[in-house]
């Protein structure tokens, strides 16, 4: 019997997509990368998950798991493989309140896992653009990040436990809802980040927070990236480790987003060279009760410390959100970045990480290192400052390979030199193989090539991503 005669009969000819209807799955979101997969099989339990991956195996074909299609390293590509698609393994399973935790499925949506901690007056903390699409099953396979990662971590500090199907059909529970477990190896975090290199993950334990109920936002001019920091730091001692984001958008940003989007308002006239946006939240009953004028402590605190900075003038203009409409307007603007950046091509994209004391020398290197590289080059860089996280954008007078290779080598050895890394948030996917050749040390690659080898020795999972060759 064929491949598909198989999966037919064990999911029924609606959950096996072959053909025209294939449309949707032939690209990500970047559009950079295409796919031709065999078919798409859409299980809609673990246990489905296991025959599709035993009917693949019997078959010898090659297994992408795939689920919101958010990715930007071409991580869910295929040609001639068949896509294991999540969508269907979209179960809340359980919300515990009192444990603070969620139970849930690969295929729930992060706003629809939003929503459910909400009602029960928790968060689920990890917070980004694509989080209307982006599935539970793609951010713990990339270790998503996002905006909160400075108080809360990326999702991998997020993630208690997890169900994974190996590449053999057999399922790995590791579905605990302990804090601690020091029975051996942390197999959980084999999977968080790898790509769907290892297994497929089908279930998760998630952590939840209480839900802020005061937020204090502004947007802010610094004069310059250190004196930035200077203020992060008195933040945080001035309200306990209440900063959920602190975000960098320079004045080329400022440029570019009113460019794309002149519908958008922007925040300072003339424009600054340092913009921060900066949100605290607070679950504290006494920082959300207002004062006779309408103030909430929060909002006063940050005010304070900030005209403390423009005293001494290391800030210089602030506009704080008096409103939720308010709040949304200066994060519509941070969270434009992906569309703004995508829509002007060629374009040669980083995602990196350096200490949060050295983004201010990268800069200043790459910037001085660019114009012999390409004088038509021109920038865009935003970032989550507070965990040294750049989307650092490369927009060359031409589209070559020579040109991408060579500015990507140049931001390379600044990141190295400075101790950072080449991915912070994104992922490997097919993007980065050749930094991982490059950079990555070869006692780890070996080590991943060995694990790789050992879950998956017939190399059918999700082949050509993350490990170069």
């Amino acid at each position: 019997m064929s491949l598909l005669t198989d999966l037919t009969a064990a999911l029924g000819p609606s959950h096996v997509i072959t053909g025209d209807d294939l449309a949707r799955y032939r690209s990500d979101w970047t559009t950079h990368y295409t796919a031709d997969p065999v078919a798409v099989a859409r299980p809609g339990s673990t246990a489905e998950v296991v025959t599709v991956m035993q009917i693949a195996a019997q078959h010898g074909v090659a297994v992408v798991p795939v689920s919101g299609r958010t990715g930007l390293v071409g991580g869910a590509m295929t040609t001639g493989g068949l896509m294991l698609s999540v969508e269907r393994l979209n179960k809340i399973r359980d919300i515990k309140p009192g444990a603070r935790i969620a139970v849930v499925e690969a295929g729930v949506v992060l706003d629809r896992l939003h929503e459910a901690a909400e009602a029960e007056g928790l968060y689920f903390p990890l917070w980004f653009g694509a989080r209307g699409s982006a599935m539970i099953g793609g951010v713990l396979s990339t270790n998503a990040g996002g905006s909160n990662v400075l108080r809360y971590g990326s999702t991998r500090a997020l993630c208690l436990g997890l169900e994974v199907v190996l590449a053999d059909g057999r399922v790995l529970n590791l579905m605990s809802q302990l804090h601690k477990d020091n029975s051996g190896y942390d197999l959980k975090n084999l999977f968080i980040g790898a790509e769907g290199t290892l297994g497929v993950i089908t279930a998760a334990v998630m952590k939840l927070v209480p839900r802020p109920r005061a937020y204090a936002t502004a947007t802010l001019a610094a004069r310059s990236l250190p004196d930035a920091l200077v203020l992060l730091n008195r933040l945080q001692v001035a309200s306990g480790g209440l900063v959920e984001a602190f975000e960098y958008m320079p004045e080329s940003f400022m440029r570019r987003l009113a460019e794309a989007r002149p519908d958008v308002r922007q925040p300072f006239n003339p424009r600054h060279a340092v913009n921060i946006l900066v949100e605290l939240g607070s679950t504290r009953p006494a920082d959300a009760a207002a004062a006779p004028d309408g103030s909430l402590p929060l909002a006063t605190m940050l005010e304070g410390v900030l005209a403390e900075m423009l005293e001494e003038g290391m800030i210089l203009d602030a506009e704080i959100a008096a409103s939720e409409a308010q709040r949304r307007l200066m994060w519509q603007r941070r969270e434009l970045a992906a569309e703004i950046t995508v829509a002007r091509q060629p374009a040669i994209d980083t995602d990196i990480c350096l200490p949060v004391d050295a983004v201010a020398t990268f800069f200043e290197r790459i910037h001085a290192r660019l114009p012999a590289l390409d004088p038509g080059a021109e920038t865009l860089s935003v970032a989550h400052l507070g965990d040294g996280n750049i989307h650092f954008t490369v927009f060359g007078s031409n589209d070559s390979a020579e040109l991408y290779d060579t500015v990507v080598e140049a931001v390379e050895d600044e990141v190295q030199a400075l101790g950072g890394s080449f991915s912070a948030e994104h992922g490997v996917g097919l993007s980065k193989l050749a930094s991982m050749r490059r950079r990555k040390d070869p006692v780890a690659l070996e080590v991943m090539r060995a694990l790789k080898a050992a879950l998956d020795p017939t190399g059918r999972m999700n082949p050509g991503k993350v490990i170069p060759d």
